[in-house]
């Protein structure tokens, strides 16, 4: 019911009818009267507050004029209604705002004491009061306040003039409100106290002098038990209530507000400033990874390591379950960064990004060999984290170990502008500029992006395959979504639809088998013998310099994100996303609920056959294995390396028809790799097998036995000098699929040095081009051309 509603049935209301003469003068004095009151009673700022989706206090933010006053509450429990009414105003839901007979009270009283000792406000009057922010307590004051008392109880409910006054209620020093109180003075909820913490919040703000817990303590015992009392005189409590209330202490010091998720409070607070904001946030995981990360700080610490974060997705929701922006460690060690949010550089963590993208484009197979050897495209010279090279790799396994070589060579291969381009679908907002600006260092942490991005990013590809398999082999046109951090925001995926959003399923599913196998840190490396265990797909990454280490792990139901490092960028030894982040990533996985494996998009796969040894797509003379790849056009070529080879009767040597009968040869396919390739290659594949050498009377042609891996043909070379300002020795080094063969080495045509098993020299060059000859026993030779810089 309205003003005018309210007012119909009032003495005004009909003494109005009565007097129609008189109505002109009366609404004058009415309209006076409607708009006396402002329309924002309070208007001042608030706290911003975060909540727990359980309703949980996380943290907050002070107001801007630097008190703790809370946004205005939903409720207040009975427990504090009952004491506020016993205590402050009996009669608050007889009277319109004012109590006559206690205000008639209250003047006897002062004036007979020649003082004011008693006030007879009614609670209505009493926010008034605080809404006027405590002008002087003069008559005329008290009169204004009564005229505003009736016009509040005309607009507002009883029940808002008591949330009114939970809200504002001061309690001394910078607290207002009881939700405030209630956590700076007893650590709990308003709905979380007894009935002696409530009866002690309810006298407060009527006595200034008692307004700190702590000091005049007898007094406020005594307020306080006064009014247990009364509540039980009145038959609100029995007996043993009031007998236990009385042995309850009284506060002695405050508390300091819940900070579980402080980071979280100030990154909600650039959009949500002053408001209640009930968050995504489980609060027993939050607690949990905060556990986790606190632990593992008192290790990296050691280590003069003091920032860390954590970002925990639910993948089919995208809430953000746990939210740690930094370590509890201090302000000189960049406390308050919030580390979820900020850029850094990426080191191997969007490696999976471009093995998704060669399968979804059909150049790339999980089982493919790719080149894993000394490489130097346009002066860039990349290297492996263990500095030392495989000669040929299956991709999958490229990605699964992090080997930074064949990422290089295989970004080449996609193309880095196409790459780029595929990389401002997913909304990286640190990778914010072109393809020439970052080169090919791009796939190994050359770009910046954050935890939030690169999280939301893995959760994303996650939920295509999750989405996928539950409609239909369906996509969804919007599935690259924002997670999302306030409890009623969904997410909005888009329509479905039968085109892809940017990955296709089957390539994002083979991308995290791959990531499934990534050897896990100490104490791990045994998981898949466990049945508690659980499969996860995860990636690594650290920066150069080890100035950031990442960890990202991806489950059907759960994202974990990871970084470690300084915040103000100082690397330290031995911080290294396998080290330093994946620990903790288990250990936060370890706190959430086993999910079982992504279920395999079988719509989106097709099968072909390939060659078992190199990967690549099968020919008649390889030994063959049936894989599942996308369902799409596949430009991988055929084998390169499997050729057939004429053997002798013994298939000791290699012959041909200058030496050996047709009838007497052996014919079979040999898997070959270049000489560069198979160097490093045999050193790990024990059962790689050489190829045979020609019989000594068999007339052949020179074929490409051996490789130069230092210097490469071309190269542009300064050669640096040492501490002593000696110039450096230049090393050759060549690959011989023979190793014990000798090799005769000759600079500019002239002989220089011998070698035999291990091909390497050491020589100083003058400035300017130089020609590189090697020529092994047999006759077969190489050549390569430098320039040596000034």
């Amino acid at each position: 019911m309205g003003f005018v509603g309210k007012l119909k049935n009032t003495v005004i209301g009909k003494f109005l009818r009565n007097n129609p003469k008189k109505s002109i003068a009366v609404a004058v004095l009415l309209i006076a009267y409607y708009f006396c009151l402002p329309k924002q009673l309070f208007n001042v700022p608030t706290a911003t507050v975060v909540e727990s989706e359980e309703g949980l206090l996380l943290g907050a933010q002070i107001a801007s004029d630097g008190q703790w006053r809370f946004p205005k509450v939903d409720s207040i429990p009975k427990k504090f209604e009952h004491c506020l009414l016993q205590f402050e105003d009996a009669h608050f839901y007889k009277h319109f705002g004012f109590n006559p007979v206690s205000i008639a009270k209250a003047v006897g009283q002062n004036i007979k004491a020649g003082k004011t000792v008693r006030g007879g406000s009614t609670i209505t009057q009493q926010v008034i009061r605080l809404a006027r922010k405590g002008k002087s307590r003069s008559y005329a004051e008290k009169f204004i306040e009564l005229i505003w008392a009736t016009r509040l109880e005309f607009r507002y409910s009883k029940e808002e003039i008591l949330k009114m006054y939970a809200s504002n209620a001061p309690y001394g020093g910078n607290v207002v409100g009881l939700e405030v109180a209630s956590w700076r003075y007893f650590g709990l909820k308003s709905h979380q106290l007894s009935w002696a913490e409530t009866a002690t919040l309810a006298v407060l703000p009527n006595a200034p002098s008692l307004i700190y817990p702590g000091k005049n303590q007898q007094r406020l015992l005594v307020k306080r038990n006064k009014l247990l009392r009364k509540l039980l005189a009145n038959g609100i409590i029995n007996k043993t209530t009031y007998d236990l209330a009385l042995l309850e202490e009284l506060p002695q010091k405050p508390y300091a507000l819940p900070q579980n998720a402080q980071h979280l409070v100030t990154h909600l607070s650039k959009k949500h400033k002053g408001e209640r904001v009930v968050s995504t946030i489980k609060a027993p995981l939050q607690a949990s990874v905060n556990a986790v990360v606190q632990k593992h700080y008192s290790h990296l610490k050691q280590n003069q390591v003091y920032n860390a974060a954590v970002l925990v997705l639910d993948v089919n929701t995208r809430k953000v379950l746990a939210y740690v922006g930094n370590t509890k460690t201090d302000k000189n060690h960049q406390k308050d960064v919030d580390m979820v949010q900020a850029n850094r550089s990426t080191g191997s963590t969007i490696k999976p990004l471009l093995y998704t993208a060669m399968l979804d484009a059909g150049e790339l197979l999980p089982n493919m060999l790719v080149a894993d050897i000394p490489t130097q495209i346009a002066g860039y010279t990349p290297q492996n984290f263990n500095e030392d090279f495989s000669g040929a790799v299956e991709a999958k396994k490229a990605l699964a170990r992090s080997l930074n070589i064949p990422a290089v060579r295989l970004l080449q291969s996609y193309g880095l502008q196409k790459f780029r381009d595929q990389l401002d679908l997913f909304n990286l907002k640190g990778i914010n500029k072109s393809a020439d600006h970052y080169g090919l260092t791009l796939i190994l942490g050359g770009a910046e992006s954050s935890l939030w991005d690169l999280c939301k990013t893995y959760a994303s590809m996650a939920s295509t395959v999750n989405h996928f398999n539950t409609t239909s082999s369906e996509y969804f046109t919007k599935e690259f979504a924002e997670p999302v951090l306030k409890a009623n925001d969904t997410v909005d995926f888009g329509k479905k639809s039968t085109e892809k959003t940017i990955f296709d399923a089957a390539s994002i599913y083979l991308t995290f088998e791959a990531m499934k196998e990534v050897n896990r840190p100490e104490g791990q490396e045994s998981w898949e013998f466990y049945d508690s265990s659980k499969p996860i797909a995860w990636k690594t990454g650290t920066s150069f310099g080890n100035k950031d280490a990442w960890a990202i792990g991806a489950t059907k139901n759960y994202v974990v994100g990871v970084w470690v490092g300084n915040a103000d960028g100082e690397g330290r030894p031995n911080v290294t996303g396998v080290t330093s982040a994946a620990p903790i990533l288990f250990d936060v996985f370890n706190v959430l609920p086993k999910t079982s494996w992504f279920l395999k998009p079988l719509d989106e796969f097709t099968e072909i056959d390939v060659c078992s040894n190199s990967g690549y797509l099968a020919t008649p003379n390889c030994p063959t294995k049936k894989i599942g790849i996308p369902a799409k056009q596949n430009y991988v070529k055929a084998c390169p390396y499997h050729k057939l080879v004429h053997l002798d009767a013994k298939q000791q040597f290699q012959v041909n028809t200058s030496c050996e009968l047709l009838e007497n040869m052996v014919t079979k396919p040999w898997f070959v790799l270049p000489p560069i390739q198979e160097f490093y290659y045999k050193k790990t594949n024990v059962t790689y097998k050489t190829l045979p050498d020609f019989r000594n009377d068999c007339k052949t042609e020179n074929a490409k036995v051996m490789e130069f891996i230092y210097p490469k043909s071309g190269a542009k070379i300064t050669l640096p000098k040492n501490f002593e300002g000696e110039t450096n020795e230049l090393v050759l080094k060549i690959a011989h699929s023979k190793s014990k063969t000798k090799v005769f080495w000759y600079v500019d045509d002239r002989f220089v040095k011998q070698t035999a098993t291990f091909h390497e020299i050491a020589i100083l060059p003058k400035p300017g081009v130089h020609k590189i000859t090697v020529v092994d026993e047999v006759g077969n030779d190489a050549v390569i051309w430098i320039t040596i810089l000034e």
